[in-house]
This record gives C-alpha cells, structure tokens and sequence, in this order.
C-alpha cells in the first residue's frame, strides 16, 4: 500500500513538472513569435523610412543631394534593403540627365554623368532582369563613354543574357562610341563582359564582329587590341566547336531517322 502510494505521488508530481514545461515552452515560443513579428515590423518600417530619405535626396536639383543620395543607396543595398522606393530611387540616378531629363529655359539642367556612372555600377549589386533592362537601356542611349563604361561592366557581373540581347545592346553601343568618340576603357569593360557572356550567347556573331573591329583599331591603346585578338581567337575555336557539335548532332538525327524508315518498310 505504502509503495503504491509513493509510485502515485511520483507519477503526480512528473506530470504536473511536465505540464509547468509544456506551459514554460508555449510562452516562450510565443514570446519569440512575438519579437519576430515586432523586428519584421521595424524593418519594414526602416526600410520605408531609407526609401523616402533616398527619393527625396534623388529627386533633388542639387548635384550634391543626388551623391549623398547615391551614399545611402549603396549602404541600404547593402543591408538589404531592396524594396520598390530603393530601386526606383536607383533607376533615376541611373538615368540622370537621360532618361529623366530636368530643363531650366529650355537647357538640360541635370546633366551629371558621373551621377549616372555611380549609380549603373551600384545596380551590379542588384542582379535582377530589371536592372539589366535599365543597364541596356543606358548604354545605348548614353553618350559618356565612362557611363556606358559602367552599365556594360554591371552588365557583365550580372551575367544576364537572355536570347543574346544583351550582348547585342554591348555590340550596337561599342560600335557607336567606337565611329564617334573611341575609348580605350569602354573597349576593354566592353571585352570584359564578352567573355562573361560568351558561354550563354547562342549567336556570336554580333560580339565576334564587335571584339575583330576593336582588334584592329589602332585608336585603342596596345594591351585592348592584343586582349580582343586573344578572345577573338577564343571565340573563333568555340564557334568552330559549336558548328562541328550541331553537325554531329544532325548527322545523328538523320541516321536514327533513315533507321526507322527501314525498319517501317
């Protein structure tokens, strides 16, 4: 009787040391829920509050404001802080003077490339297909050598090349600084970005003619010239191999075809 009371009261008192943890457990996980919530909140709430001290600064006239703007971009995109007001805040920057155009007496007021090349290389930390779209967009439309310099660079480290457009924006861009205004450094971002695309580019055509005409121009300084002759060859060889892999894989199709017509007969 004795032991049978003692297995009772010990059996009582593991349960209820169970139900005080169960119940120590549930309040703290809603604890922990609850500071989560309230950190998803006041990040928000701080992304909110970077994204209109951003725009205001960008939507400035003052050349000053739209660097300082350019400051806090780089320090929210570092943190993460991707949201709409951001990237729009980034897009105008980009297009300064360009695609954003501010007149005083009917003379362009806010023509800043250096604003503009700031802002196409801070876009290289934000890879997405809408960064390279605004990229593509400025270096064809853009007429500083050192601002298409930047978007083409960022083109390349964002790696995006859907059907060859972006390697054929890099290609009509080149050739159009090259007839007017030569640049040795928009030459050689230009071949830095080819040979980052060049394994997604189904068509080489465009960037081959781009990387021979920059080959033999003597407006650009030796080490550009022999570095396009080097990845012209590349591209040469890779072509060839390309060629020869599609034939091999005709060749093959049509052998399985003449197969089943033989075995059909």
């Amino acid at each position: 009787m004795k032991l049978s009371r003692k297995v009772l009261i010990s059996t009582l008192i593991i349960c209820s040391s169970a139900y005080v943890f169960a119940q120590q457990s549930q309040v703290q996980k809603q604890n922990s829920n609850s500071s989560e919530s309230e950190t998803s909140v006041e990040n928000e709430y701080l992304n909110d509050v970077d994204a209109d001290i951003i725009s205001t600064l960008a939507d400035s006239d003052e050349y000053d404001n739209k660097l300082v703007a350019l400051q806090y971009l780089s320090g929210a995109i570092e943190d993460g802080n991707t949201s709409e007001g951001v990237i729009k805040a980034l897009d105008r920057l980009a297009g300064e003077g360009v695609t954003t155009q501010s007149r005083t007496n009917g003379r362009l007021s806010n023509n800043f490339p250096e604003i503009r090349r700031q802002a196409c290389l801070l876009m290289a930390k934000v890879p997405t297909e809408h960064s390279k779209n605004i990229l593509t967009s400025i270096a064809i439309a853009d007429n500083e050598p050192m601002v298409i310099a930047a978007a083409v660079k960022s083109l390349g480290e964002i790696g995006i090349n859907n059907n060859d457009e972006t390697v054929n924006a890099i290609a009509f861009a080149n050739t159009r600084n090259q007839v007017l205004n030569p640049s040795s450094s928009l030459a050689l971002e230009v071949l830095n970005a080819f040979e980052v695309l060049a394994d997604s580019t189904e068509n080489k055509k465009s960037m081959i003619d781009a990387v021979a005409r920059i080959s033999t121009d003597y407006h650009y300084v030796t080490p550009v010239r022999q570095k396009a002759y080097k990845l012209l060859k590349s591209l040469s060889q890779s072509s060839s191999s390309d060629k020869k892999d599609k034939n091999k894989s005709s060749n093959s199709n049509n052998k399985s075809s003449g197969t089943q017509e033989v075995d059909g007969e």
